[in-house]
């Protein structure tokens, strides 16, 4: 055995140690280098990472794309909806039936719908109605469509499901029965222009000056100066001279072929009456639905004559008292049931509407006296309370300062007609002419006027 002694100092056990040593320390030292450099490296991890994270990714873009493309898709549709219930319930289409309504709105959204690119659907999916509501045209339009994926691979199905709704609501241009009240009293002789004035007043000086073409009571005894011995009217006559009676009677005649007009249009049904007043109240035309007829009738309207042996004055024993407004207000409100909606619904009745056309002067009998006033307004109240609205057309009642009688008796009361009369309308439905104004286009303004409230009125 041995000794350690003798192992360490035999010369070739020593020079193998010797040589040996330095191999094997090097070889320890690559191992733990290329194990320190593996485990630092991250090139393997950012890879794995990647590979691990890319099919999610892929199908987040995926999916991300296809909701985006569907929901700007969806916009469009519901836009085109929208265009498609409008076109529903324009006034062309309010004048028609409600299929027409519902043919429209098909129509439009079938033409916009098939432009939308990616969407793919079926005219079986679409459904548009129209119904009545409150007298209301009410168009509904609902649909069913689907969006073409980019990637149908990714999220499993080919299309994405739409759909959506729309609604557009309009008043039905409602039934109504129009009743004309108009003003033949003897003050409505007055000349319709100031040139048609001035010439009146030129040729009636012996007078005083009148602008009036009126029958007088006594035209010849009371020596007028008129030629032959005239009176005012017969005069206005050979003169050429339009009277304000003219221009109204024209104006009925106009508002009649505007209904006609306009029931073209809207498919709304009107009927009209003409009443004159007076002394009397005086049924030109009773209440038809023949518009052409009672343009006819209208042309009718005439100013009250009052000679000295007309019945007025010799059997009646007048004394010139030719406007009475208690009467024609009680008389008119007589002619007019309550009124209904309108609509066509079983058992609804038309709007009532009354156009009171006049200058706002009274003049009755009172107390056994002759009294000039202006209208009281609460005569309209009573009409108004029963749903009936009124349409005021005030002919301006011209000051006339060479006019004596005007002067005593108007005069005081002048600052007060036009309020008078303004309050007897209805809210939005009082217009006023002045001298030489447009009574015919005042008249149908008025008209249109109470159509188009009639829409906002249910």
């Amino acid at each position: 055995m041995r000794s350690p002694v003798q192992n360490f100092l035999k010369p070739e056990t020593y020079a193998s140690r010797l040589y040996a040593a330095p191999f094997a320390l090097m070889g320890r030292t690559m191992i733990a280098g290329f194990n320190r450099r593996f485990w630092r490296d991250n090139g393997a991890n950012v890879a794995m990472i990647f590979a691990l994270t890319s099919i999610p990714m892929v199908y987040m873009v995926g999916m991300g794309i296809d909701y985006t493309s569907a929901a700007d898709r969806q916009v469009q549709l519901n836009a085109a909806g929208d265009a498609a219930v409008l076109a529903g319930v324009t006034p062309k289409m309010m004048a028609q039936p409600q299929s027409a309504s519902i043919t429209a709105t098909t129509n439009t959204f079938n033409a916009q719908a098939k432009l939308i690119n990616g969407v793919s659907y079926s005219p079986t999916n679409v459904t548009v109605t129209a119904s009545i509501v409150n007298g209301k045209r009410v168009v509904q339009l609902t649909y069913k469509a689907a969006s073409q994926n980019a990637f149908p691979g990714i999220l499993m199905q080919d299309t994405i499901a739409l759909n959506g709704s729309a609604q557009s609501t309009a008043g039905i241009a409602p039934n109504i029965n129009f009743y004309l009240l108009l003003d033949a009293s003897p003050s409505m002789a007055i000349a319709a222009t100031q040139t048609d004035i001035n010439t009146m007043v030129s040729k009636t000086a012996s007078q005083g000056g009148c602008a009036f073409g009126c029958h007088e009571s006594h035209p010849s005894s009371d020596n007028l100066g008129n030629p032959g011995g005239e009176d005012n009217y017969a005069l206005a006559r050979n003169l050429g001279v339009t009277l304000r009676i003219d221009l109204v009677q024209k104006a009925a005649v106009d508002l009649m072929n505007a209904a006609v007009s306009a029931e073209a249009t809207n498919g709304a049904a009107y009927q009209m009456a003409t009443y004159t007043f007076d002394t009397n109240f005086n049924t030109i035309g009773a209440l038809t639905s023949n518009l052409a007829f009672a343009a006819t009738q209208a042309a009718n309207v005439a100013l009250l004559q009052v000679y000295s042996n007309n019945w007025l004055t010799s059997v009646k024993n007048n004394s010139d008292e030719d406007t009475n407004y208690d009467n024609a207000m009680t008389s008119i409100n007589g002619k007019m049931p309550l009124p209904g909606l309108g609509t066509n619904a079983l058992n609804d009745t038309p709007q009532e509407v009354l156009f009171f056309v006049t200058d706002g002067v009274e003049d009755e009998l009172s107390g056994g006296s002759r009294k000039e006033s202006v209208m009281d307004p609460a005569q309209c109240t009573t009409i108004k309370n029963r749903g009936i609205r009124i349409a005021v057309l005030y002919t301006e009642y011209l000051p006339l300062p060479t006019n004596a009688w005007y002067v005593a008796h108007i005069a005081p009361f002048q600052a007060n007609i036009g309020t008078n009369l303004q309050n007897c309308a209805s809210p939005g439905l009082y217009y006023k002419v002045q001298t030489g104004g447009d009574i015919s286009g005042a008249l149908i303004g008025l008209f249109q006027l109470a159509v188009q409230t009639a829409y906002l009125s249910q």
